[in-house]
């Protein structure tokens, strides 16, 4: 059950019984719920009264009057501990401890955690994280992978039919430079087996070739009878770029797997094939203008700085194509072929611009109908330095992920050591890993994906404030209390025992809990992960200030207070796995 839309069905209801003639012009959608900011205004409150006083020609406190008394008049079960009015018409609500303590013995017996799932269920596509081939994956990857990471497993727990899509930079004239230079310097390269060759050679290899290719105008020749003969599926050349390829895998599959992520490759090369039909296909459509010898589309409501028509370019001059004309294919692939509902594109809003003509242009040439599909990129913001600039190392280089991941490790398990001296290895090295990738997922999600953030270890390790320290010692404390106390939850379950909150402080905790669906929901219309973690920090502090004020172990109100934790405990566990995060049973 979701309380706001609860609250909302009850508002528009009392609408219709109280003024059945004016209605009909207004939706339930038009009634606005919100979470009250402090707690004298209750735990929700509605300030659609004052919207309504032009429909309905009564003046807002009049409205909201009528209303209260007409909800009043209905709750015989009693939802409601108190409905009043403040200022020019809001009408606050403050549930019943009856009603939640009703509510949190549904959830405790639900897997779901009285999360409904999704109707209809979609198919839903997206595309994230999108490292390129013979380069490292850098901290700009970072949020793209998380983020993306975490909208999925939020729309695969709603029901949803999820396609995780990485779209690698894995075709494109950069190949030719590579090929030509490993044809010189290791003739043999074709015959060579992954295990012989890691990243850190590519990588070399690629710079020299950059190199050679801008000094050397013979080999730049070179170079590009390569990405003929590679795009013509030369056997030797299409071997050689594979092996790139499969060296470069190997390498971003241990960031996936150190920070648990499931993920299709798709990169640019599989739409490659469809290119040619495409550029074909709008040009039937009448959308292609040539200029200078490229093709291009211009759409009305996109201008450059002087105001002439902005170019959305397909392709080039010499007849290549680029990341446009991949983008364009993999929109129309994903529609037509694989049936997507929702296609969601996850990368740094830099590409914002890029994205919006992509769509329109897609939309223009009918490969989807927006009332049909919805089509979304999620744009990011940056990771930042602590003094405000771009990651880089002190050469001057971006960050690789991978050192920012083992350095968090290595940090979290330092401060362990410092914490819990007498703690072994064994239990170490896993709490290590946990606390030091759960920083680092936690701190990037909980920040507005849309906002800059600072990166920083020692703020984002820290046991107390916004971070994945302070949630940890939450669900391990709910775990310690089960441990001491020695009580079997299924026991207690089987025996009908009841939450029954009486204690402000569990009143607040048991409000929280219940307002995980509306959370989730909130979040997957958003597309705003820090939703999920504001909601989790509001629940362990919730949980914290209730385990200060309320006695647990020989209480005459033990069972209840002992399920309501592990209410506690099984929301931030489930919160944990949507935000991609492990726990841990001790800390």
């Amino acid at each position: 059950m979701n309380l706001m839309n609860f609250i909302k069905e009850h508002c528009f209801q009392a609408l219709k019984n109280t003024f059945q003639d004016q209605i009909a012009s207004i939706h339930i959608d038009k009634i606005e719920i919100t979470p009250s900011t402090q707690a004298k205004f209750g735990h929700y409150q509605c300030n659609s009264a004052m919207k309504l006083n032009k429909i309905l020609g009564r003046n807002p406190r009049e409205i909201a009057l009528t209303m209260t008394e007409e909800i009043k008049k209905r709750d015989t079960a009693h939802f409601f501990a108190n409905i009043d009015i403040a200022g020019p018409g809001f009408i606050n609500f403050t549930f019943s401890p009856e009603f939640l303590s009703k509510r949190l013995n549904e959830i405790i017996l639900d897997p779901r955690l009285g999360v409904p799932l999704a109707s209809p269920a979609l198919n839903v596509i997206i595309d994230f994280s999108a490292p390129n081939i013979a380069k490292d994956m850098h901290v700009g990857h970072l949020r793209s992978t998380i983020i993306g990471d975490c909208l999925a497993r939020v729309f695969h727990f709603l029901g949803h039919t999820v396609l995780r899509l990485n779209h690698v930079g894995d075709w494109g004239t950069q190949f030719g430079m590579i090929i030509a230079h490993l044809k010189t310097v290791l003739p043999n390269i074709a015959e060579s087996s992954v295990p012989d060759i890691d990243l850190s050679d590519l990588v070399g290899w690629y710079r020299a070739a950059k190199k050679r290719f801008d000094e050397e105008p013979e080999f730049k020749q070179q170079a590009q009878r390569e990405v003929v003969a590679l795009q013509s599926h030369d056997e030797t050349s299409i071997r050689i770029w594979q092996l790139i390829c499969a060296i470069s895998q190997k390498a971003y599959q241990k960031i996936y797997a150190l920070l648990d992520i499931q993920i299709l490759d798709r990169g640019e090369s599989f739409y490659n094939p469809l290119l040619p039909t495409l550029i074909q296909d709008l040009e039937q459509k009448g959308m292609i203008t040539v200029s200078q010898g490229a093709k291009c589309i211009y759409l009305e409501d996109f201008k450059n700085r002087e105001g002439d028509p902005l170019p959305l370019m397909l392709q080039k001059s010499d007849g290549g194509y680029n990341y446009a004309t991949t983008d364009m294919a993999a929109l129309r692939h994903r529609v037509q072929d694989e049936r997507g509902d929702w296609i969601i594109i996850v990368t740094d809003s830099g590409q914002s611009l890029h994205f919006q003509m992509i769509f329109e242009a897609a939309e223009k040439a009918g490969y989807y109908d927006p009332n049909k599909v919805r089509i979304d990129h999620v744009p990011l913001g940056l990771v930042l330095r602590s003094d405000g600039k771009k990651f880089k190392t002190r050469s001057g280089d971006t960050e690789k992920l991978i050192d920012l991941l083992n350095n968090a490790i290595s940090k979290a398990r330092e401060l362990l050591i410092e914490r819990t001296p007498d703690i072994s290895e064994t239990d170490l090295e896993r709490a290590a890993h946990v606390l030091g990738i759960n920083a680092v997922k936690y701190s990037d999600l909980a920040c507005h994906r849309l906002s800059d953030y600072v990166f920083s270890y020692d703020k984002m390790l820290k046991f107390e404030g916004n971070t994945a320290a302070f949630l940890l010692y939450a669900y391990v404390r709910t775990q310690s209390i089960q441990r001491k106390i020695n009580i079997s939850i299924s026991d207690l379950l089987a025996q009908n025992q009841k939450i029954i909150l009486n204690d402000p402080t569990e009143i607040a905790l048991g409000l929280v809990i219940c307002q995980f669906p509306e959370v989730l929901e909130n979040m997957s219309r958003d597309l705003l992960p820090n939703r999920l973690t504001d909601y989790l920090y509001s629940l362990a502090e919730k949980f914290h200030a209730f385990f200060h004020q309320c006695r647990v172990e020989g209480s005459t109100e033990q069972n209840s207070r002992v399920l309501l934790c592990e209410a506690v405990r099984r929301t931030l566990h489930q919160g944990f796995e949507l935000l991609g995060l492990k726990p841990l049973e001790r800390m």
